[in-house]
């Protein structure tokens, strides 16, 4: 079709835009993606033997609670940055609540545990081992989300990109969550977010090339 084709179609209004293409896209990509992290875990970490028992402690919930909300957070900046001339606003205050909500917590556990202990609280068992599964995690996740959003119409490569990484790294977290065995608040507030952002910087960088279109 010629250029001036196109813009008598476009400008006669013929073009019907499917507004719920974005939507399922997402659900799709990540329907995929965290089976893929799933089924990652499953083979090369296995479920924490004491899932059951974790369920009923109020901390196993927070930390579900924490990698949820910054996922839902990233899901709302990706979909917005997935089109043109959207501002990100609230989003920003979003991703940042659950974040400083788990730092406040943090501080307080803290302040509160004896000073002996305050070094246990912070690195726990596996603080060497943890951002990387996390990242590792969401390696497939992240391939999904990329797929999804180069079926839009990003323009901010870049920040695009970062928010696809985030995606995935809080998805990614989310399913270490059942194989996890740390729960103490200052753990998850660094360690966890240490996870979190590093699929976040390759985002970042490879988001220009990636989601070009």
């Amino acid at each position: 079709m010629k250029t001036e084709d196109l813009i008598t179609l476009l400008a006669a209004g013929e073009s019907k835009v499917d507004r719920g293409i974005a939507a399922r896209r997402y659900a799709l990509a990540l329907g995929w993606g965290t089976c893929g992290a799933l089924l990652l875990m499953a083979a090369l970490l296995g479920m924490r033997a004491d899932l059951a028992d974790a369920a009923h402690l109020t901390m196993f919930w927070v930390k579900l609670a924490y990698v949820a909300g910054l996922a839902v957070a990233s899901l709302l900046a990706a979909a917005r940055l997935s089109r043109p001339g959207m501002p990100l606003a609230w989003t920003k205050g979003a991703l940042a609540a659950p974040v400083l909500a788990m730092w406040l917590l943090a501080l307080f556990v803290l302040w509160r545990a004896d000073a002996s202990a305050r070094t246990a609280l912070f690195f726990g068992q596996t603080w060497t081992s943890c951002p990387l599964l996390v990242a590792m995690l969401s390696v497939p996740i992240f391939a999904a989300v990329v797929w999804a959003m180069r079926g839009l119409a990003p323009t901010r490569l870049r920040l695009a990109g970062a928010a696809a990484g985030l995606l995935s790294g809080a998805s990614g977290a989310l399913v270490y969550c059942l194989h996890c065995p740390e729960m103490d608040a200052p753990f998850l507030g660094f360690w966890y977010l240490l996870g979190i952002l590093i699929p976040t910087a390759f985002g970042a960088l490879l988001g220009p090339r990636l989601l070009r279109w």
